[in-house]
């Protein structure tokens, strides 16, 4: 399968997850096909009874023909009513489970695998779970039922001008062929690859409005806003054209079958003339036979827009599959969909690591990033690992946490890591990473998540033994607002709030990613020793990974790394 066909298959997963199923669905398609069917009977149904009532026969002949108008009438408005009812609440329904499985598949990627998966930034990441996610209620809503009822309609009703007119049925039957050919060309030669371009260029605008508005003080002091506000406006100006260009598209596809339906009607008139003329055909049933390709056109001209709006769902499904695949890349652990059993989800007070060969390759790459790494960590153990940048540290520690595979043997308490559900491995082996996220919220609630049930005097009882109990105070308490991505908190107040939950969580073992990495270097060693005393205090295992060194009076021992191997002694 070449890579082309093999991303196409993955995208029609996507697509397939997106098309709504159960009882709503059904009703949708069958009340959309109905409402189309009674359209093209109640023009047709309306031209037999004027061309009937013209020759003035007894009312009573009529009433039947009466009756059917007025049927098809209602039928039409309530079947189109029940259609759009069911039809949105079951594509509704249906986005919502997209939705689930796209952020449980995204859960998988984001914490070792983005830059696999095909993303350029964060705006553009937001983009295709949010605009492209949207877009593939399109599917249901505006292709697969309009294609259904188009299909089903124009079906019946070229056998129904056939019971009358088998010349008139070949003539509507080769419009239709005609419009489908018209139709699809020129959507396919306009549009061609718009759609797909048109979505990426609208996640790149995301990426440079979203990385201007964060950098916005660093443009400002360098002079350069205006350029950079020039150039979203220019690609901003790109996008808009490339939509006017698909409303063009759509609005020329609409001539176009109009016209073939007005040839239609022409050709039918034409071979029926003959016919009617010399008494062969009823002129009524001939006149029946003309009025069905002015309604049934109607409903066939939905076809062309719907191959165009398919173009479109295809594009953003490629685009969503691109950052959460169904194909899971080598090397990154794949979430069960069941839940983690009670048992495994409450942590002992202690657990003991045991690791021996461990390996861990990146997806795509040929060297191991971390090879054959042997060490213990025993209950409340102060451990270093230091290194240089890159020398293997942070994959060691996303293969403690179990968010890439390994090869080797990882056992917590001798069970091995592969047996246990990955949410049980991360309820023992808790990860404060190098740039702790904090949430746009007050510091209790970026406090509550790690336990809910925590009461606002355990909440300030943490942050005093996290060293944060008097700057709490002085921010006016736990309501105290802590900015976006904590841009109101400094970086070691960042990890303190980090280590409060961790401590809150109660994770048998710890481990701190680069503790002071974003602290100043004057106060990285108070800082250190805060961190390090509280969980030492705390009784829990710590693994302290840093490329700069620790005092050697904090821990019990160091392990050294370099090109992914540890270093003897």
């Amino acid at each position: 399968m070449t890579r082309g066909a093999g991303r196409e298959a993955r995208s029609t997963s996507v697509l397939r997850l997106a098309l709504p199923r159960g009882r709503d669905w059904t009703t949708a398609l069958a009340a959309g096909t109905g409402s189309a069917l009674c359209a093209v009977a109640l023009l047709a149904a309306s031209g037999y009874l004027i061309t009937r009532a013209a020759e003035h026969p007894p009312i009573l002949t009529l009433t039947l023909v009466m009756v059917g108008v007025r049927a098809f009438a209602l039928g039409r408005a309530t079947l189109r009513y029940v259609d759009r009812l069911s039809g949105h609440d079951a594509s509704f329904r249906q986005l919502a489970v997209v939705r689930t499985a796209m952020y449980r598949r995204l859960t998988v990627v984001a914490p070792a695998g983005f830059g696999a998966a095909g993303t350029t930034g964060r705006g553009d990441l937001l983009t295709r779970l949010v605009t492209d996610t949207d877009r593939l209620q399109d599917l249901p809503i505006r292709v697969v039922g309009p294609l259904v009822s188009a299909g089903v309609t124009a079906l019946l009703s070229v056998v129904a001008v056939a019971l009358v007119s088998v010349p008139a049925a070949g003539v509507l039957l080769g419009a239709l062929v005609v419009a489908a050919l018209v139709g699809t060309v020129v959507t396919a030669t306009v549009a061609r690859r718009s759609d797909a371009t048109t979505a990426a260029e609208r996640g790149h605008v995301a990426d440079l409005v979203l990385d201007t508005v964060r950098t916005l003080d660093v443009f400002v002091a360098y002079g350069t806003l205006d350029e950079r506000l020039a150039d979203i406006a220019r690609r901003d100006d790109q996008v808009t054209r490339a939509v006017r260009r698909r409303g063009a598209v759509e609005s020329l596809v609409g001539a176009l079958v109009g016209l073939v339906g007005g040839a239609a009607v022409v050709g039918i008139l034409a071979v029926g003339a003959p016919a009617v003329t010399t008494g062969a055909l009823d002129g009524p049933l001939w006149a029946l036979t003309v009025f069905v390709p002015l309604a049934l056109f109607e409903v066939v001209g939905a076809v062309p827009l719907a191959v165009l709006t398919l173009r479109r769902v295809r594009a953003a499904a490629d685009r969503v599959e691109q950052v959460v695949p169904v194909d899971l890349p080598a090397g990154l652990v794949r979430e069960p969909d069941e839940e983690a059993p009670a048992d495994e989800r409450v942590a002992p007070p202690a657990v003991t690591v045991r690791v021996r060969d461990l390996s861990v390759r990146w997806p795509g790459s040929a060297t191991p990033a971390v090879d054959r790494v042997s060490f213990d960590l025993d209950p409340g153990e102060v451990v270093v690992l230091a290194g240089p940048s890159g020398s293997g540290k942070s994959t060691l520690v996303d293969a403690l946490v179990r968010f890439v595979e390994h090869t080797g043997t990882y056992t917590l308490d001798g069970v091995p890591a592969r047996d246990l559900h990955p949410d049980a491995v991360r309820a023992r082996v808790g990860l404060i990473e190098q740039d702790p996220f904090v949430f746009d919220q007050s510091v209790r609630q970026n406090l509550l998540f790690a336990r809910d049930t925590a009461t606002d005097a355990d909440l300030l009882e943490v942050l005093h033994r996290v060293g944060l109990g008097e700057w709490v105070a002085r921010r006016g308490g736990l309501d105290a607002p802590v900015g976006e991505r904590g841009g109101l908190v400094s970086g070691g107040q960042a990890h303190r709030l980090a280590l409060a939950r961790a401590l809150l969580h109660a994770f048998p073992v710890l481990v701190l990613d680069e503790p002071t990495a974003d602290v100043d270097p004057d106060l990285a060693d108070a800082v250190l020793r805060d961190l390090v005393g509280t969980v030492r205090a705390a009784g829990r295992t710590l693994l302290v990974v840093s490329h700069v060194p620790v005092p050697a009076d904090l821990v019990d021992r160091t392990l050294r790394m370099r090109d992914g191997r540890l270093l003897p002694g």
